[in-house]
């Protein structure tokens, strides 16, 4: 409370409590802080209390950035245009190679007047739903869903609506399910392929099936392709404008360099859609944050431009870990664990485990089992509930060989 008794010099007294204050933001106030971020600060906290923590919990390549795109921000800083303003959509010659890389990976043509380049692949998310959303409209919502969907979902005024499926379903959902969920009041779909948390990577067959359905419907598609260049086993992730051609007139492409390049620090993504709904997210940036930091614009450059075989070395070794945690999560009874195809996550059905005695406890949901493992086991894991209904664990495998397999022989011990 503040003390009206006295007055600071020079000043006049204050003329209400705290108390007394308007109240903050509704809104805002029912935000929840981001479940993967709160499990992965907890990890470090405990790791740097001298804790051995094996932490899953963040989607973050462990390599370090390619030397040559950093030599591109190191030879950005000696060029005075880079400490100016710069257009608010983003540099011309980055929005060109990201045109580039968009017809490469996604195989849809378009114009660099048709990108924005935001602070990493979350704004783009937000401003994706602030163009297309309107109070009161519904997202349909594939759960298991990343953790900021919903919110920046609820931030555009929208209502999310999950729909949920299964390992049994490899984690994907169905134009059945989404007819199920459709209403008067649908505007838009969440697509996400390859999937975060799960890693599931929709078919051609699947991927067209559902965009033909969302053209049919005039639905809004926010298509996230943050991890598309991360697939395996000879897989690839089909972009739903590539595979509906006509869906592109109402689609937003989501995407950035964060996870192929190893630049989560850098914080650099886009958004690629029609021109109108591209202006308005365009206008929306200019007054919220202006034009991307300038030198990870110019890293960005050269990293979608430049050669492309170290982000090779870093799926290769994904792949390689992505081997292991699956055949080594396998050994544990009680554990389903869906071969993931595409991102750097696991994603195993942990129902199995629920409602059994551990090291003397009992947990019957997955976020009481996350606790036990942290606490017996020293692991740490996102439970289900960040993700959608609970009984399912996240694990990211984006961490050192050594670090993986002995985080999950510390499980099979701890679950013998």
């Amino acid at each position: 409370m503040y003390d009206v008794a006295r007055e600071p010099p020079g000043g006049r007294r204050y003329a209400r409590t705290v108390t007394e204050r308007a109240p903050l933001s509704r809104k805002l106030s029912a935000i929840a802080e981001s479940a993967t971020l709160k499990v992965d600060a907890k990890a470090k906290a405990l790791q740097a209390a001298g804790r051995p923590v094996v932490s899953y919990a963040a989607g973050e390549p462990d390599f370090a950035t390619p030397q040559f795109i950093v030599d591109a921000a190191a030879a950005a800083l000696h060029d005075p245009a880079n400490f100016r303003y710069t257009p608010a959509a983003g540099l011309p010659v980055l929005r060109e190679a990201i045109a580039a890389k968009t017809l490469r990976d996604s195989g849809l043509e378009v114009s660099p007047t048709q990108i924005v380049v935001t602070n990493g692949g979350k704004q783009a998310v937000y401003q994706a739903f602030q163009a297309v959303v309107n109070p009161g409209d519904e997202v349909l919502l594939p759960a298991p869903y990343w953790t900021t969907y919903p919110e920046a979902v609820r931030l555009a005024d929208g209502i999310p609506v999950e729909v949920f499926a299964g390992a049994e379903q490899d984690y994907k959902v169905t134009v059945e399910q989404l007819e199920a969920a459709r209403t008067p009041r649908t505007t838009a779909l969440v697509f996400v392929s390859p999937s975060n948390p799960t890693g599931s990577v929709y078919t051609l067959d699947e991927t067209r099936a559902i965009g033909e359905w969302a053209v049919e419907h005039g639905i809004w598609i926010i298509s996230d392709e943050i991890y598309q260049n991360l697939v395996y086993e000879g897989v690839k992730a089909a972009s739903i404008v590539e595979a509906v051609p006509e869906a592109a007139g109402q689609t937003i492409l989501v995407n950035g360099v964060a996870k192929t390049y190893a630049m989560t620090g850098w914080r650099l993504g886009w958004m690629v859609g029609p021109a109108d709904a591209i202006k308005l997210a365009a206008n929306l940036q200019s007054h919220l944050s202006s034009n991307v930091n300038n030198i990870a614009q110019r890293a960005a450059v050269a990293a979608l431009n430049g050669p492309q075989d170290e982000a090779e070395g870093f799926r290769q070794a994904f792949d390689r870990r992505r081997r292991l945690i699956v055949s080594e999560l396998s050994k544990i009874d009680g554990v389903v664990v869906p071969n993931p195809l595409g991102a750097f996550y696991v994603y195993p059905d942990v129902r199995g485990l629920l409602g059994r005695e551990w090291a003397g406890s009992t947990p019957t949901t997955s976020l009481e089992l996350a606790d036990l493992i942290l606490d017996q086991a020293e692991v740490a894991v996102v439970p289900g509930e960040a993700f959608g209904p609970s009984g399912y664990l996240r694990l990211s495998y984006a961490l050192g060989d050594d670090a993986l397999l002995e985080g999950v022989q510390r499980l099979q011990r701890l679950f013998a």
